[in-house]
């Protein structure tokens, strides 16, 4: 039996198609570990990026609650942080060379797959949604009209799609 059963991938890329614009700063870090490019990238710490991270491509930026950021915020202002934010920044660009490695994981062992995906994502967008659909062929696919942090808008809608994912694949009985 396999370890690994399903997967359930929500706004998680692996594949080149889902490094958009978003991430030209950070592939340029990628290439070059400056303190000009570092620079650049500062302005990703900020509470203005971490609203926007919450609130950008959802329909109702108003329901969204601002304890999300704020909190965020306050652990990503804490001494030292944003130096530890470049490292994982910097760290993340060892994925990508990864990536034909979990498309053949997908290809070989085809495991049954959810994609639920904010298809308002401007960090993850929905072009590396799309690409799971050529290497798997047991997949279950939802474009959600919302952002990044899907689940702050479609948490409940995500849920339902969780239960009725595992319990049509792995006969699971909802608890």
């Amino acid at each position: 039996m396999w370890r690994v059963q399903a997967l359930i991938v929500q706004n998680g890329n692996a594949y080149e198609e889902g490094l958009r614009e978003f991430w030209e700063p950070i592939k340029a870090y990628w290439q070059e570990r400056s303190p000009e490019n570092a620079d650049k990238l500062r302005p990703f710490f900020t509470l203005e990026t971490t609203k926007w991270q919450y609130t950008n491509g959802v329909r109702n930026p108003e329901a969204i609650s601002p304890d999300n950021w704020n909190m965020d915020q306050l652990f990503l202002d804490r001494s030292g942080n944003v130096e530890i934010q470049l490292a994982l920044f910097y760290s993340y660009g060892t994925n990508p060379p990864l990536y034909p490695q979990w498309q053949e994981y997908f290809r070989k062992y085809q495991p049954p797959t959810l994609i639920v995906w904010g298809k308002n994502d401007y960090i993850f967008p929905a072009d590396g949604a799309y690409p799971y659909q050529r290497d798997l062929n047991d997949v279950e696919f939802h474009l959600l009209d919302t952002g990044h942090f899907a689940l702050e808008e479609e948490g409940e809608a995500i849920a339902n799609h969780i239960t009725q994912f595992l319990t049509s694949r792995l006969q699971l009985v909802p608890a």
